[in-house]
């Protein structure tokens, strides 16, 4: 075999199995499993710097879905753009908190605390897209209550994408790799 036809075989491969993931990944970060919305005791809005979900959020609380809106200021307590959300006067209660650890898992531990403090039996989960089934497994690990997960809107773009396949993926192996909440 010609050194060039060898690495033809082996672009093709390659090429084959970047297909085979992006597949692979279609209907967990780009198409992820979200659910019909009905009334719950909380609706929680996973952290980020995509503020839509905030607004999302909040867009629900105001049509009654929840009568408490908790958001993760996982931007920090220096991100004054989220002051419209956590100083803000509502006709429901709004609470937020840093997480602590900072992740995704830091995020779940704070929900098992407030659903434990407030007997919670159903939330709603904000968060964006690529992002929906990690956090449903995540938040899953800490929380035994019925989820809701609902997606806001997010970038797109083949840069953004592939940087969420990476992202996404590795956060999964984290989420994977530890035990319990």
């Amino acid at each position: 075999m010609t050194g060039l036809r060898r690495a033809g075989i082996f672009f093709g491969a390659l090429l084959a199995l970047v297909l085979l993931i992006g597949l692979a990944g279609l209907p967990v970060y780009v198409y992820p499993q979200t659910d019909p919305l009905r009334k719950a005791d909380a609706i929680v809005v996973l952290g980020g710097t995509a503020y839509e979900r905030f607004d999302v959020g909040l867009e629900l609380a105001e049509q009654g879905y929840a009568p408490t809106l908790l958001i993760s200021r996982s931007t920090g307590l220096d991100d004054h753009e989220m002051d419209r959300y956590c100083a803000g006067q509502f006709a429901f209660t709004v609470s937020c908190f840093v997480p602590d650890p900072w992740t995704t898992e830091g995020e779940a531990q704070e929900i098992r605390r407030r659903a434990r403090q407030y007997g919670w039996r159903h939330i709603i989960v904000v968060t964006y897209t690529p992002h929906v089934s990690r956090a449903r497994y995540i938040v899953s690990k800490c929380f035994d209550g019925e989820l809701t997960m609902v997606a806001s809107p997010s970038a797109s773009g083949p840069r953004f994408w592939a940087w969420m396949y990476i992202r996404q993926s590795a956060g999964y192996l984290r989420a994977f790799l530890s035990p319990g909440c």
